[in-house]
């Protein structure tokens, strides 16, 4: 039990999809993202990605450590494609809220 506290396999290969979809939607090449407006604006045509992490984190219920290796793949993953910084800083900040507040949910709705 307490190993699995420690288990991220299915969080970075979560955090794996979430960032090749972002890739997709989003190629670093493609959009002005060089600016935190202009990131911000970007993120609201992401719905769909929200929802994903949303459903992941209410059906994974993922803990403290997990949901910082989630941050922290997805942050590494955007730097080394070569994405400005506050294009990452705020795709990590919604990401990991999202997924807080979703895993938050589920474990109230639960209890």
């Amino acid at each position: 039990m307490l190993l699995d506290w420690f288990s991220t396999k299915h969080i970075d290969e979560f955090a794996d999809s979430v960032v090749a979809e972002l890739l997709r939607r989003f190629p670093q090449s493609g959009a002005d993202l060089s600016t935190e407006k202009s990131a911000e604006k970007a993120m609201k045509a992401l719905d769909r990605i929200f929802s994903r992490i949303s459903a992941f984190a209410a059906e994974h219920r993922p803990n403290l450590y997990q949901k910082a290796c989630f941050g922290n793949r997805i942050e590494w993953a955007l730097k080394e494609a070569g994405y400005p910084a506050p294009f990452v800083q705020v795709v990590t900040q919604k990401f990991l809220a999202y997924m807080a507040i979703a895993a938050a949910a589920s474990t109230s709705a639960r209890s």
